[in-house]
This record gives structure tokens, sequence and C-alpha cells, in this order.
């Protein structure tokens, strides 16, 4: 759609695999979700999808925040986003 406008973007998916995602939350929703008391809760009780046409893919199991943003801004760089 902003592409269509004449404007630009750039996708940019964060694949964090599910158990990575359950390790990390700290409000518990994934508990919540697998004892159902949270209905259609993506990836436990809804499907996820995940992107096939991302430009760039970073893999937060492995990546450090600084090596995540590194990645992106040298995509940004490399298409012309960033001069700098």
């Amino acid at each position: 759609m902003v592409e269509e406008s004449g404007g630009g973007f750039v996708l940019v998916h964060v694949a964090t695999p599910l158990q990575v995602c359950e390790a990390r939350d700290r409000k518990g929703l994934y508990a919540k979700a697998r004892a159902g008391i949270i209905p259609a809760f993506t990836g436990v009780s809804d499907p996820y999808e995940e992107p096939t046409d991302a430009d760039v893919v970073i893999d937060t199991a492995d990546a450090s925040p600084y090596d995540a943003v590194q990645t992106v801004l040298d995509h940004l760089r490399a298409d012309g986003w960033l001069t700098s």
C-alpha cells in the first residue's frame, strides 16, 4: 500500500522461534494462552504465518540488539536509504 502510493517501504521480519518468545515472556501471556485463558493467541492457538517477502530477516535467537540494528542499517545503506 505504501509503495503503491509512491512511498518507500522496507519489510523487516524479526524472526524469533516460539520457544524463545515464551522464554522471554515477562507477562506470562504464552502460559495463559496455553492454559486457554487467552483465546486466539498467535503461535499457540492461532497459526503464525511468517512473511515470505521480507527485505531483511533478523533471527533474534542469535542476534544481539546491537547486531540486529546493524543489520537493518546495513540494508538501508546498501539500498540507498541512508548515505552515512
